[in-house]
């Protein structure tokens, strides 16, 4: 798919100053897309081509196509009867939507789910040669739900023979009924070599389930996990398990999603480190916080895709960047809410244990098209970095290091900021506040907010302060979006923004304190449309 450049992002490199940067570098520009130029559309981040999208679902990687599945509703921009809607892409970054995957039937609407590739044929519903793609998923009975019945979500399965266009719904659906819970739902399916059969982690309320099956078509209950461990602010959802390495050891990993109950209000997805058997999850830290995986107000429901090649080795993740307590309000005509930027995910041992950190994908790097290159130096006061007569320093990524003075080491403490502002004075604040440890977010004065009272506000993370003062801050801003990664996606903020007109400056501070700037750049960066 040819990727588009936005003429803009050229205009604004050639207008930007500032005694912090050298060497812009421009490319020829061809029309922009005459598709997804809609007011607040990310230019560089999945959204659907119209209407309503939530929890990215069924994420498989199959001979070289990324598949991603998505909780769509086809005919309005809000919450409605869910279908799975339907994209691939080759590299992460570019993505060719498909026709709807799987649509409401007689069982119910099609509520989230995974997606496995039964190499082995154990389902029996292809073959070694042409082996299906199986969508595990839950179906959600609306008007079973209407009679106060707890039994209106059970699981069910379909598969497709023509790697992932067309689908046929298992006769046999459901292939796990319901034992009497109210939020029995959001299957997330896969292989486990060490027992040769299938696991699937399954929310139910305020726990998680796992179950096991031979062939994906018969379960058996193993165990629970979560009645008395982690946040239970809300209902469990969107579980996703998988192993990861980290200084010689592996470690299973449990997503587990919880709505409400984020650190900043709201919707937000958690994690744990353990053990897994085949049967139970034995939990790390079972008296500890509860782990985040974003600390921002907008990162909900993320899982990660399955079958990605062993020469490859990450695990990738993804998830939904809005929250349930405006999603169905953002101000967008046509479509509403987009996805994150796909993520790896990395575990680190740090003085308090075991941590995941998310990293921005390396595909990403190939919408990298003008660069300013920072200067090092020291850093007092407020420096515009970039600003134009044309509102283009939306869609750009900031890469820095820093140095700061840590507490106790001098009489001033640092304070380092980022700020997008425009002309009708709205600004979106991104700040390092090392007196208090944390990172924050402040989007108070970045745009109308009357669509819901659970928007404006400061958001704040825990920052660690490594002895040396030196910070990592990689930043992608997209029209309606900011994604913070510091430290190595140590700690990681996402969180939306709608100004009244797009943002046309962007500036950096330093507060009670010098700044040491060591290196960095800002790079304009292409749409995917």
């Amino acid at each position: 798919m040819k990727l588009h450049i936005d003429h803009h992002s050229i205009l604004v490199l050639m207008a930007c100053f500032s005694i912090f940067f050298l060497g812009c570098s421009s490319h020829p520009s061809p029309p922009e897309s005459q598709k997804y130029t809609e007011k607040y559309r990310p230019r560089f981040h999945f959204s659907p081509d119209s209407m309503w999208t939530n929890d990215p679902n069924g994420m498989v990687f199959y001979d070289g196509e990324y598949h991603l599945f998505y909780q769509h509703y086809p005919h309005d921009i809000v919450w409605g009867p869910m279908h799975w809607g339907h994209a691939v892409s080759a590299d992460l970054v570019r993505w060719i939507h498909l026709p709807v995957a799987l649509y409401p039937d007689s069982l119910g609407y099609i509520f989230s789910g995974s997606a496995v590739v039964d190499v082995q044929n154990t389902s029996r519903l292809g073959s070694r040669d042409n082996p299906p793609m199986i969508a595990v998923f839950t179906h959600h009975n609306d008007s079973l739900r209407k009679t106060g019945t707890d039994q209106f979500q059970y699981q069910s399965i379909a598969f497709s023979l023509d790697h992932g266009r067309t689908w046929t719904k298992y006769e046999g659906n459901p292939v796990l009924k319901n034992p009497g819970i109210r939020d029995f739902r959001d299957p997330k399916v896969l292989w486990f070599e060490a027992g040769r059969r299938w696991i699937m982690v399954l929310a139910a309320h305020d726990r998680v389930m796992f179950y096991s099956s031979p062939d994906l078509l018969n379960w058996s209950l193993e165990s629970s996990f979560g009645e008395n461990t982690g946040a239970h602010g809300g209902v469990w959802e969107c579980p996703d398990l998988f192993q990861l390495g980290a200084e010689n050891v592996e470690k299973w990993v449990l997503l587990v999603s919880v709505n409400p109950g984020g650190p900043n209000g709201g919707s937000a997805t958690q994690y744990f480190t353990g053990e897994f058997d085949g049967h139970r999850f034995f939990n790390d830290n079972p008296t500890a916080e509860p782990l985040w995986i974003d600390y921002g107000k907008d990162n909900y429901a993320g899982v990660t895709w399955s079958g990605i090649p062993g020469q490859d080795g990450r695990r990738i993740f993804l998830g939904w960047m809005s929250n349930w307590q405006y999603a169905n309000q953002v101000p967008t005509t046509r479509w509403r809410n987009a996805m994150t930027l796909p993520r790896e995910l990395k575990l680190a041992m740090h003085q308090d244990g075991l941590r995941l950190h998310s990293i921005p994908v390396k595909e990403l790097l190939q919408l990298r098209m003008d660069s300013l290159q920072v200067i090092r130096g020291m850093l007092s006061g407020t420096k515009l970095i970039c600003s134009a007569p044309e509102t283009i320093v939306d869609q750009v990524e900031i890469d820095l290091k820093i140095r700061m003075q840590l507490p106790g080491k001098s009489t001033l403490t640092s304070r380092f900021g980022l700020m997008l502002s425009n002309n009708l004075g709205q600004k979106l604040i991104a700040e390092l506040d090392l007196e208090n440890g944390q990172v924050f977010v402040d989007r108070t004065a970045a745009g109308p907010a009357d669509f819901s009272q659970h928007f404006q506000g400061v958001h704040t993370a825990p920052l660690p302060l490594p002895d040396s003062g030196e910070f990592s801050l990689h930043v992608f801003i997209d029209r309606s979006s900011i994604e913070i990664f510091v430290n190595d996606g140590w700690t990681v903020m996402t969180e939306l923004v709608f100004p009244g007109e797009r943002f046309s400056r962007l500036s950096m501070y330093a507060e009670e304190a010098d700044v040491e700037i060591l290196s960095g750049a800002v790079y304009s960066l292409g749409s995917i449309w």
